[in-house]
């Protein structure tokens, strides 16, 4: 898996490039040229509010027993996404990161790891309506595209999925445990007794049916504040598109990078998915690579700092256990 991943990376790259030179890299620095300071300025500031919004929902599911405070659901998710975002790992290495940052902040370790699977399903549902909204408008902006049948038929199948993920944690807890233990029993000693703990941490958290509602909409507001993200970048490179269709843009390209999940940093996966999506509602391929090299700016300027303060976090609490390992 993890060098089907760096093949997927690898050939993401080359995509892209490959995008970038048949465009025309004078093209696209000519775009990027219409971006100023307080411009790209507004676009990271807006990242910031999309980490209040997803770690507010991610807080919402996780009981109040725990002991936790907003801010670290908070700070976990803006660990999630800048790993996800800046190395080279799929999103799944993201899950585990940000779930470790909350840990090290006092939230118990079953339940970081059993409210990362809860949010995710959350988000993952929010995810299908938002791209349900997308596929609406695209058919009532472009009915005659090819995209509609196969983003159709995406949306049955992740549906589908969703549920029978949901199932598999519910309905299906002694072989979700049996399957876990074996797979843990190599990692941990007591690695029954963790798989048992965490297995009871999802049932309980998945019987807070208005919890789990209220993170479904937030999860959405979230994805709408997506949209809106892009429509502001295409804005500030001077493209006169509609909300609605920078919405719409945004929801299918959410569609290929959940299909494309392996792929870290979804390499060439979002380069593609900007250029040729873009064409459906008038853009040129140029100015929408433009709008993804933007994305990837402001992704490294945002996620490298949280990646910093993550690891010097953990390099404090580990230099004060041997420290006092080393008094004992």
């Amino acid at each position: 898996m993890k060098r089907l991943s760096y093949a997927l990376a690898l050939a993401g790259l080359l995509i892209a490039i490959g995008l970038v030179a048949y465009f025309g890299i004078g093209n696209i620095m000519t775009a990027l040229s219409r971006i100023g300071w307080p411009g790209f300025a507004l676009i990271v500031g807006w990242q910031f509010v999309l980490f209040a919004i997803l770690g507010l929902a991610w807080d919402i599911v996780v009981p109040p027993r725990s002991g936790k405070r907003v801010w670290v659901m908070i700070w976990g998710r803006m660990v999630r996404d800048a790993s996800a975002n800046c190395l080279p790992f799929s999103q799944v290495g993201g899950f585990v990161f940000g779930a470790r940052a909350v840990t090290l902040h006092g939230v118990p370790w079953h339940t970081a790891t059993a409210s990362t699977v809860v949010d995710v399903t959350a988000e993952f549902l929010a995810q299908i309506a938002f791209v349900a909204i997308g596929l609406g408008i695209m058919l009532a902006r472009a009915p005659g595209s090819g995209l509609a049948v196969p983003v159709e038929v995406g949306i049955g199948l992740a549906v589908l999925a969703c549920f029978g993920f949901v199932w598999a944690q519910r309905g299906a807890a002694p072989l979700f445990a049996k399957l876990g233990r074996r797979i843990a029993a190599g990692w941990f000693e007591n690695a029954q007794e963790r798989v048992a703990t965490v297995q009871t941490e999802l049932g309980l958290l998945y019987g807070h049916t208005g919890r789990l509602a209220v993170g479904f909409f937030m999860h959405l507001i979230g994805w709408i504040c997506t949209g809106a993200a892009g429509w502001i970048t295409y804005r500030v490179l001077g493209v006169n598109i509609d909300f609605d269709d920078a919405l719409a843009i945004e929801a299918l390209l959410a569609a290929v990078a959940a299909i494309a999940f392996l792929v870290p940093v979804n390499a060439g996966v979002q380069e593609a998915g900007y250029a040729g999506l873009g064409t459906i509602f008038g853009v040129p391929p140029e100015l929408s690579l433009g709008v993804s090299l933007v994305r990837r700016a402001r992704d490294v300027v945002v996620g490298v700092p949280i990646l910093l303060i993550w690891q010097f976090v953990e390099v404090r609490r580990l230099r004060r256990r041997r420290a006092e390992e080393g008094a004992a």
